[in-house]
């Protein structure tokens, strides 16, 4: 299958070529490095041309980091260890300083890269301190120092290019959150899927599977005594598997197509393969379709319990618009925990604000669900 995916990481992709376009911007930095060569005779020229190229390398390589290394989903920072930005931005400071006391007030060009590197090595709060102090103490150096003129320009740019990158730093942190949210609640729709159908599985083979085991041993039993009907149970069993398969696809399938008639008349089968009276509705026109679905899952849950717990000899199936129950005369709900079927069908109710109610009975268990 053909992949969509960009690779950011090749050649040709976004994270590589968004660093060479942030790259140009060094281009700001000829103007001190002009200055450094212009005095190229002198000491202080030859350290401004070598501060300058370390300034650019510097930032140049906490960038590429930022670009290039930031592990997906991680917050904008040039890398997830606090001390390596904080030690760059000290580094480039101090160059910064060289620079510009070796060539004069063409070297505050790197406050507007100081600022830049503050907002892509700090938290939001400290980067702001610093690219403010940036910002003042760069511009009180053009009116105190011999030689240098006001300028207000230096002042706006270090400050509008710190808030352009808060403003980028926000907006990639924000949309990695979304991303986060989104990922987990994909997740959790799949957990919620993978429940939904190991429930059903369980419903639904549950059922089957123990009708079939009833059936099996009914036809064990009658093949030295009535031959024919031996034949006919076998005849049964091999429908019922068929029919469990079809249930097993359909449920893999995604489809549920239980009915409230169906399983009324397949809780009639499986009573009288147990050989258990069975009192059973006639009709279940009276029930709203809304909850039909939930109801037939309640006979299914609550006659399968029957046939396998209740060594009952009757079992009664009551519906009403509104409620459905399962009551036998058996042995009772004995000691142990609820099984997977009764959670389930909890969590069926639960969609429907209904309620489902177990009790003891004397003798014998009543499972019952309401809804509003």
């Amino acid at each position: 299958m053909t992949s969509n995916r960009i690779d950011v990481d090749s050649p040709g992709g976004p994270r590589r070529w968004g660093a060479v376009m942030a790259l140009v911007w060094l281009f700001y930095l000829l103007n001190p490095l002009e200055a450094g060569w212009e005095q190229r005779d002198t000491v202080s020229g030859w350290v401004g041309i070598v501060a300058t190229v370390a300034f650019a390398g510097v930032y140049a390589a906490a960038f590429l980091m930022l670009r290039l290394n930031r592990p997906e989903g991680a917050p904008f920072r040039i890398s997830p260890n606090p001390a390596v930005g904080i030690l760059a931005l000290a580094v480039e400071v101090v160059l910064g300083a060289v620079i510009c006391a070796a060539v004069g007030q063409s070297g505050t060009a790197t406050a507007v890269y100081l600022a830049v590197t503050s907002m892509i090595c700090l938290t939001s709060g400290w980067a702001w301190l610093v690219t403010v102090l940036i910002a003042a103490t760069t511009y009180a150096a053009t009116l105190v120092v011999d030689g240098w003129h006001q300028d207000r320009g230096i002042l706006f740019g270090i400050l509008a290019a710190g808030l352009a990158i808060w403003g980028i730093s926000q907006a990639i942190n924000r949309s990695t959150e979304v991303l986060a949210v989104r990922e987990e609640n994909a997740r959790l729709a799949l957990d919620e899927e993978r429940n939904r159908f190991a429930r059903d599985l369980h419903d639904i083979l549950g059922h089957s599977l123990t009708v079939i085991t009833v059936k099996a041993e009914l036809a064990q039993k009658l093949i030295g005594v009535d031959l024919d009907r031996a034949k006919a149970e076998v005849a049964d069993l091999e429908r019922l598997s068929r029919d469990a398969l079809a249930d097993v696809r359909r449920a893999v399938e995604g489809y549920r197509e239980l009915t409230l008639p169906g399983e009324v008349a397949r809780a009639r089968t499986a009573l009288q393969a147990a050989e258990i009276e069975a009192d059973l509705p006639n009709s279940t026109e009276d029930v709203p379709s809304s909850v039909r679905e939930l109801f037939a899952w309640t006979i299914r849950e609550g006659v399968t319990n029957v046939i396998r717990h209740s060594r009952a000899r009757t079992c009664t199936v009551r519906l009403t618009p509104t409620s459905v129950e399962v009551a036998d005369d058996g042995v009772g709900p004995g000691t142990s925990a609820p099984g997977n079927g009764l959670t389930g069908l909890r969590e069926r109710a639960a969609a429907h604000d209904g309620v489902v109610v177990t009790k003891a009975l004397d003798p014998g268990f009543s499972l019952s669900v309401a809804v509003p």
